[in-house]
């Protein structure tokens, strides 16, 4: 069998490549028919995620405890999966004042392969080793493959070589029993079925994929401290809609006026954690400084401290 023959048998196996015949006439359908189908389609994915909430949430509890510790969280997949992390990664600083190294996307072919499909780089385990000995990969990190068919040799090989250097390791796929989830040491398997389109795995997969990722980064972030409640008080104000979006977390999480929040944001250089702190806590932003840092960031326990 020539290895061409062997991967389409392969891929004949996948839920993710599966071919729907009642679809098979779709491009007949009236336009407002067919959005409806599509969008019926959509709707399935949130219970197929659901049904992997323990898996998820056994692996953000995971994930948290090591970046409590420093380390780092980084995503490594090609094509549409690896375009989703480089994208996750990419929402963590302005949302949650983390460090651009903390969350890290990798995908298969580098930067050019965001816009752009880079041959072959998919097929290359060896490759993904290479990116993340890059990023002196260390037993702290997480590492989270990400492929929709759960069989691509990239993110394969970045969690395999997680293994190697201690690391944690995490597999999301969309198909049942893949090669990706065996590998990691937690496996997120979310099965969304075969594609409107058959393979287009940006559909339902990436959907699905999108949301899982959303999962992680921000519950992760929520178990480090990085909200107080359901507001965002490490965001970031590197524009004009943050910088009024700071003032207003102020407001909600104080009650303050106007001049009380100006006053607290220029006390702490436009820090709304601290500023949230100095209202509430009445203490000063050199106070409020080390009350955070005493507390690893965690708002809740700072207020509790200087009360």
């Amino acid at each position: 069998m020539t290895a061409y023959a062997a991967l389409r048998a392969q891929l004949d196996t996948l839920t993710t490549e599966a071919f729907r015949p009642e679809l098979a006439e779709i491009d007949r359908l009236p336009t407002l028919e067919l959005v409806r189908v599509m969008n019926a389609e959509d709707a399935t994915v949130p219970a197929a995620v659901a049904g992997q909430l323990p898996a998820i949430a056994a692996a953000v509890d995971a994930i948290a405890a090591r970046m409590a510790r420093g380390g780092r969280l980084v995503y490594a997949g090609a094509g549409t999966a690896g375009r989703l992390g480089v994208l996750d990664a990419s929402e963590c600083p302005p949302t949650f004042n983390t460090d651009p190294a903390q969350v890290v996307g990798l995908i298969a072919g580098g930067p050019t392969a965001l816009v752009k499909a880079v041959e072959g780089a998919e097929d290359s385990a060896e490759l993904a080793a290479a990116d993340l000995t890059a990023l002196a990969l260390g037993a702290d990190d997480t590492v989270v493959g990400i492929s929709a068919s759960g069989r691509t040799p990239y993110a394969i090989g970045a969690v395999e070589f997680a293994r190697t250097r201690g690391a944690l390791s995490v597999g999301l796929s969309c198909n049942a029993g893949s090669a990706l989830a065996a590998a990691a040491e937690h496996g997120i398997e979310v099965v969304v079925g075969p594609e409107l389109l058959t393979g287009s795995t940006r559909l339902k997969a990436g959907t699905a994929q999108k949301l899982v990722l959303n999962l992680i980064s921000t519950v992760t972030m929520i178990r480090l401290g990085k909200t107080y409640g359901n507001l965002m008080v490490d965001v970031r104000a590197s524009n004009e809609k943050l910088r009024a979006r700071s003032r207003r977390i102020v407001a909600l999480a104080t009650g303050a006026s106007d001049a009380e929040i100006e006053a607290a944001l220029t006390a702490t250089g436009g820090e709304v954690k601290n500023a949230v702190l100095i209202l509430l806590g009445a203490v000063d932003g050199p106070t409020a400084a080390a009350l955070l840092d005493a507390s690893g960031g965690h708002l809740r326990a700072a207020l509790d401290a200087a009360r």
